[in-house]
């Protein structure tokens, strides 16, 4: 029975997630498998691999054959180079304490180099933030200047009716006498007379 480390599909649609699994290479994608070695979930940024590293060796070593996919997984997990660390061992290059202590260290690294890069995306994400906000700020300062250049405008529309219309009206004050007495003498002062 050949049998291969392969991804299972579960998940809703758009939001795949995947087991790690070892099953029969006859069997269907989602179909009955040997043992569920781990998780793989690329929904997040950097994606979490939650995943049985003996467990997946033991496997390997049993001589399971894994996908193209579950190999670059198996090998970003270090299970790759803990099974290539057994072989060492198995033949005698290693001791089991030097093997274990080149596995710790490359996981060491390993770990280094993932919190850099969730730093950095979240430095990023904080610094895009702090963009949007300034460009938002901005753009609520325009408004309000072109708010109150508006309001000033009407103000002073306003008051210019109002200039306007007491202006008409002293014209129509100083055109139209009110009295008779105010006739006459207006007609007096241009030399009309009745």
């Amino acid at each position: 029975m050949p049998v291969k480390i392969r991804l299972q599909r579960h998940g809703k649609k758009g939001k795949p997630l995947y087991w790690i699994v070892a099953a029969d290479a006859r069997a269907t994608r989602d179909g009955k498998y040997l043992e569920k070695l781990g998780v793989y979930n690329p929904n997040t940024n950097p994606a979490t691999i939650d995943l049985d590293v003996d467990g997946s060796v033991k496997w390997l070593q049993n001589g399971a054959q894994p996908t193209d996919t579950a190999k670059a997984i198996l090998s970003y997990k270090g299970v790759m180079l803990k099974n290539h660390l057994a072989g060492g061992v198995r033949k005698g290059a290693l001791t089991e304490e030097q093997a274990e202590a080149k596995f710790q260290a490359w996981l060491d690294e390993k770990a280094g180099k993932i919190d850099a890069k969730k730093e950095s995306l979240t430095k990023a994400e904080a610094d895009a933030k702090a963009k949007a906000l300034a460009a938002e700020v901005k753009v609520n300062e325009e408004r309000a200047a072109a708010a109150a250049e508006v309001a000033n405008a009407a103000i002073k529309a306003e008051a210019d009716a109002k200039a306007a219309a007491q202006a008409a009206e002293e014209v129509v004050e100083d055109a139209a006498p009110q009295t008779i007495d105010d006739a006459q003498a207006a007609a007096q002062e241009e030399g009309k007379t009745e």
